[in-house]
């Protein structure tokens, strides 16, 4: 190869510069999938195995992530106060009716619901269920220790 010609195929070499705009893709909301479709960015596959290998890639795509989920936290915002198709005009006989169009509101819901979804997988901590244990009366749970013997007198 001279050293005026390119290789060709898609990126598979790890760098700073290809790392950052991965991760800045993804911040901005795009799935990983949709940004290594693009020809000048690396298979799925090469990504992944550079997580692997690399912890700073590592801690880099997981802020991105965090990001992410962020994101999407506006972005519902947005979807759930757009009411601009809540509507749709029918004809009935000779009069133009306004009449809800449930298959809008339906598919807003499912995107709000997909995105709620994938911020509680993205960022647990943040956007995760909490489970809180409580003993009775909503009081502090109190763990014993009990023997074998005990034990079985509490189950009868």
């Amino acid at each position: 190869m001279t050293a005026s010609a390119k290789p060709k195929g898609r990126p598979s070499k790890y760098s700073d510069g290809l790392a950052e705009e991965i991760c800045g893709l993804l911040a901005e909301g795009q799935s990983l999938a949709e940004i290594c479709r693009r020809n000048d960015m690396p298979a799925r596959a090469t990504v992944y195995r550079w997580l692997a290998d690399d912890d700073g890639f590592r801690d880099r795509y997981a802020r991105a992530r965090e990001a992410q989920a962020d994101r999407f936290a506006d972005e519902i915002l947005e979807i759930a106060d757009d009411s601009t198709n809540d509507w749709v005009e029918r004809r009935q006989g000779e009069e133009t009716i306004r009449v809800v169009d449930h298959e809008h509101i339906q598919r807003s819901k499912l995107r709000i619901d997909a995105r709620k979804w994938l911020m509680a997988k993205l960022a647990p901590k943040k956007y995760g269920d909490s489970v809180a244990l409580t003993g009775g009366g909503g009081g502090p749970l109190a763990i014993r220790s009990l023997s074998h013997e005990e034990a079985l007198q509490e189950l009868e």
